[in-house]
């Protein structure tokens, strides 16, 4: 959708509008719903988009999404009540949107996703995980909560692949986010619900289409993670995206989501074909903005015997011995944005899973830990 100059005039209501604003605002997602006002996530936190905006009632919501929700997903909406697409305003961006029915009517959110893709060297990326962009075959995995990044990452990793190899790659998407064109590699990018449908589909089709590299933007269930890990089995490297919070977590939720009497096949297939995973977590910058926390385990031979021999938790105290290798613990790759000065000692801490290992590191370097926000005047306690 265009905007003409007297359009992009409207006032703040137009939902073009809205999305400029957020732009503009640096803000990373756009809420909307009945009974408050256009809201956004800035640095992690909630805010108005504008404080002087109006409440949004029902009407104003439908006037506002129904310009741009296609008619499939206008049809799905009404059927489910949930439905996902992409919106791009050319010159601006492109945004992933959910829209969803509560208690008082319409919503949406939308997440954006900038015209400009990231590179890998300025997301700062380890030489270890360049390193699993130049595999011939296996898995790799990037997981994190939800809004932790793990798309921009994958992005990153699939444009050096563009630019430093000459292969075919095939991406999964719901909805496509970041759109690629090609450089050195063919690019074929493929939508749930619009060019395919479903993700465990497309992945079996993909294995038809003489395919080297598939992402896969999300595996969400038990036959789509069965086929990514033949697929990698069968001479293909494969990205996929998983929301747990820690590299070693990924190893057991991937075999748990199996039933029992296949568990131990699957950890066979596991152990030969997981190259990678890469956890992320987001922290609040000092100044403004945030930056990833990544985790890194590369699955030696090491790591291969304890996935097979159901010996995953001891993979955590291996990755602390595999530094040589690329690996990195959260707590390392937290306190590496302390020492840096980009996060605040108590962000990390809040971040970190293992609290008591990351405070023991910290007073080490003299740092606390714990340091209080100072409390408003008014919920001071009184003196008697």
């Amino acid at each position: 959708m265009t905007l003409e100059p007297a359009e992009a005039a409207r006032p703040a209501n137009h939902v073009d509008g809205l999305f400029r604003m957020m732009v503009q605002a640096g803000a990373s997602d756009l809420h909307l719903s009945v009974g408050i006002p256009p809201m956004v996530r800035k640095d992690g936190k909630m805010q108005p988009l504008d404080p002087a905006a109006p409440i949004l009632n029902a009407d104003h919501i439908v006037r506002l999404l129904d310009p741009i929700t296609p008619d499939k997903n206008r049809h799905e909406f009404a059927e489910t009540h949930d439905t996902d697409f992409a919106y791009e305003i050319p010159g601006l961006a492109r945004f992933r949107a959910n829209l969803f029915m509560d208690r008082k009517g319409r919503g949406g959110v939308f997440r954006v996703i900038p015209s400009k893709i990231l590179t890998a060297e300025q997301l700062g990326l380890s030489a270890a995980i360049l390193n699993l962009c130049r595999l011939s075959k296996g898995l790799v995995l990037v997981t994190g909560p939800t809004g932790s990044g793990k798309s921009t990452t994958l992005c990153a990793m699939v444009d050096h692949i563009n630019q430093t190899r000459h292969d075919h790659i095939i991406t999964i998407e719901d909805p496509i986010e970041f759109v690629h064109e090609n450089k050195q590699c063919v690019i074929n990018q493929r939508e749930v619900h619009t060019h395919t449908g479903s993700f465990k589909g497309a992945l079996r089709a993909a294995l038809r289409e003489d395919p080297d590299i598939v992402l896969v933007g999300e595996m969400r269930d038990l036959e789509t993670v069965a086929i990514a890990i033949e697929t990698a089995e069968t001479g293909h490297l494969v990205f996929g995206t998983l929301h747990t919070s820690t590299a070693a977590s990924t190893v057991d939720r991937v075999i748990d989501q199996f039933p029992a009497d296949r568990q131990a096949q699957i950890r066979v297939m596991l152990s030969e074909s997981l190259k990678g995973v890469i956890s992320q977590t987001l922290c609040k910058k000092i100044g403004g903005g945030r930056v990833a926390a990544l985790e890194v385990l590369i699955v030696t031979s090491a790591i291969s015997n304890l996935i097979r021999e159901s010996k995953t938790f001891q993979v955590q105290s291996m990755m602390q011995v595999g530094k040589n290798v690329g690996m990195v613990t959260l707590n390392d790759a937290l306190m590496d944005l302390v020492t840096r000065k980009l996060v605040m000692p108590e962000e990390a801490y809040g971040k970190a899973i293992d609290k008591a290992g990351i405070e023991v590191v910290m007073k080490r370097a003299g740092l606390n830990p714990h340091q209080a926000a100072p409390i408003p005047a008014a919920a001071a306690p009184s003196r008697p």
